[in-house]
């Protein structure tokens, strides 16, 4: 019996794309705040676009702080959830209209998160990567890297800890 012709590449990096554009359009705080993702297979780089609103000290000019924060936040969980859906999102089981549609779909929720600011964010774009250091079906730990135009030269960090979203239990 032959097996079946995989999927052509193009066709599962649209439905990736689109996933992922389901995923952060489902938020109006990122909306707000214009994050988009950049995806390199399964690897997100978050873009914090730049905008005279998100200036905090005008005489620096400088990002303000609670949004630098919210960023390296959004970042983590974008990822986190990313990380936690690929596998559903590659076998077709969910697809981007679930992800806008469906009740179930929910985010990892923040138990603590901690930001170091290493230098004063510019009035530029900013880029951000979280790397999961653990995630299991309750708990996930994450640590988040920002910078502007140099990635050895971080403008913030930061570090959190998340409670995973759990599957609802269907009453039948």
């Amino acid at each position: 019996m032959p097996r079946p012709r995989p999927e052509p590449m193009q066709v599962v990096k649209q439905r990736r794309d689109a996933a992922l554009k389901a995923l952060v359009e489902g938020v109006p705080y990122i909306r707000f705040l214009d994050i988009s993702f950049d995806r390199r297979g399964d690897e997100l780089t978050g873009v914090l676009n730049f905008d005279d609103k998100l200036i905090g000290n005008p005489f620096l000019p400088a990002i303000h702080g609670g949004v630098t924060a919210a960023f390296l936040e959004v970042t983590a969980i974008i990822t986190l959830s990313w990380a936690h859906l690929f596998p559903q999102i590659e076998s077709g089981e969910v697809n981007p209209e679930d992800i806008l549609n469906d009740a179930r779909m929910r985010f990892p929720k923040t138990i603590d998160f901690t930001v170091d600011y290493l230098r004063s964010g510019l009035p530029r774009d900013a880029y951000a990567r979280a790397f999961i250091s653990r995630s299991g079906r309750r708990y996930a730990s994450v640590r988040v890297e920002a910078w502007q135009d140099n990635h050895a030269k971080l403008f913030a960090q930061a570090t959190g800890h998340f409670l995973m979203p759990q599957p609802r239990v269907t009453e039948g």
